[in-house]
């Protein structure tokens, strides 16, 4: 099982499309699932009908995920962005900050660091650095 974690802390998955890769035909209702080493230039002004978009985290220290991101939503997709596996309670708010609107872990994660470590950072817009040098 998974666990989706947003700002109101720990939710179950209500997504039920299929997932594909880029290079698999797209189905209606469509997401797509990219690899930390994906190249999302290919991707540019081709979001019609993409409801979802989940990057992979094969570690908590791989950080491509962030990079890419950034990317989708600075090639203008708006839709929900989620990052997957490797992604810890202390990586949240820079996984927001990028523009993921959530994160799935698995129950072993979920166990390990609980809903209050995850909601300690879901003000991620209040506690980054520059407010901090500000204070």
């Amino acid at each position: 099982m998974t666990v989706i974690v947003t700002d109101q802390g720990f939710a179950p998955d209500d997504f039920e499309g299929p997932f594909t890769t880029p290079d698999a035909p797209l189905p209606e209702g469509r997401a797509l699932d990219l690899a930390s080493d994906t190249d999302v230039s290919a991707l540019e002004g081709d979001f019609d009908g993409i409801a979802l978009i989940r990057i992979d985290f094969p570690s908590f220290a791989d950080g491509r995920g962030f990079s890419i991101a950034r990317a989708l939503r600075r090639m203008g997709y708006t839709r929900r962005l989620r990052a997957r596996g490797h992604v810890l309670a202390d990586q949240y708010a820079m996984a927001r900050r990028s523009g993921f609107d959530e994160v799935e872990i698995d129950d072993a994660l979920a166990a390990r660091q609980p809903e209050a470590d995850w909601l300690a950072r879901a003000d991620w817009r209040e506690h980054d650095y520059r407010s901090r040098l500000a204070s």
